[in-house]
């Protein structure tokens, strides 16, 4: 008998032991992605707006409009699409050089697979295109001379997973954090695709995540703001709860889901506020031909920036 309590005593510490491994080896990935994002507080707080910059009649960007026009909005942050034209990097540079005086840190965003020829007739990130270890090195040595280069993004990055595998996304951040460790990787994810698995491939690369909602756990739409809370905490759930996420919120139409309306827009910038680490507007509104949304996303960050 006692030896039959004792091979029973054994195996219960045996299997207690392999579970609570489990759970601390989970909680320590958890801790140690969440150690790693709170090493600074470079995404902490950011706001901003994001591409479709204003342009001259010639389709030049009009970067001395775009600094009044974030000055007026009192953000803190562009995020800059590399796909406008060929030469869109070279208009990058002079832009940092514009912003860093204005006090303004930029974003840059390449888009993938899914948004590049030939799936799409509009255009490749020129001119590295879809070589995401240039891109890395380049950017890296950009943002070692331009200090307010602080975040690279891949639009639509959960979409496009089959080419973003965990080696190939792991390579191309060692190689970018070689060169400046201060310089984020924060990738486009959305909610359905942001899951436990996508988590413990790729956490450990990411230091933070760009947020579209579009209340996806309720169906998707452009209509509903009160899902924010939730999402986001699913999210902090799988990620750990330091971990940063930069909610985007649609004031420009989305291909499938249709327009957003103004309080739309304000109702999300609030929950944004409450429960993100950043909240940037997808994409920047003109003054005048955009006047209600503009005039909207004005109120809430000057309104947020006062009470801080």
């Amino acid at each position: 008998m006692m030896r039959g309590f004792l091979i029973n005593a054994i195996l219960f510490l045996f299997l207690f032991f392999m579970s609570s491994t489990a759970v601390f080896s989970q909680n320590g990935r958890n801790k140690a992605i969440t150690q790693k994002r709170n090493s600074d507080s470079t995404l902490a707080s950011t706001l901003g707006t994001y591409a479709n910059p204003p342009r001259f009649a010639d389709k030049r960007v009009d970067l001395d409009r775009l600094i009044t026009e974030l000055q007026d909005l009192q953000v803190n942050t562009y995020h800059w699409l590399v796909r406008e034209t060929y030469d869109d990097l070279k208009v990058v540079k002079r832009f940092l050089r514009k912003a860093d005086k204005a006090g303004i840190n930029v974003w840059l965003t390449m888009v993938p697979p899914s948004e590049s020829p030939p799936v799409t007739k509009v255009g490749y990130s020129e001119p590295y295109r879809l070589d995401f270890e240039k891109w890395a090195v380049e950017l890296a040595r950009l943002s070692l001379s331009m200090p307010n280069l602080v975040a690279w993004s891949i639009d639509d990055f959960v979409h496009n997973l089959d080419y973003f595998t965990p080696e190939y996304v792991e390579r191309f951040t060692r190689m970018a954090k070689e060169i400046n460790p201060k310089l984020k990787f924060v990738p486009c994810c959305y909610f359905r695709k942001t899951t436990p698995e996508f988590v413990a491939k790729y956490g450990a690369y990411l230091d933070g995540i760009l947020f579209p909602y579009r209340a996806e756990s309720a169906g998707a739409n452009l209509q509903d703001p009160s899902k924010v809370e939730y999402e986001i905490d699913q999210i902090r759930k799988m990620f750990g709860p330091d971990f940063p996420v930069i909610i985007d919120i649609y004031a420009t139409r989305h291909s499938r889901l249709g327009p957003s309306t103004a309080e739309y827009v304000r109702d999300v910038m609030k929950e944004g506020f409450k429960f993100t680490d950043g909240v940037f507007i997808y994409r920047h509104q003109d003054p005048v031909n955009d006047v209600e949304k503009y005039q909207v996303i004005k109120q809430e960050f000057n309104a947020f920036v006062k009470k801080k």
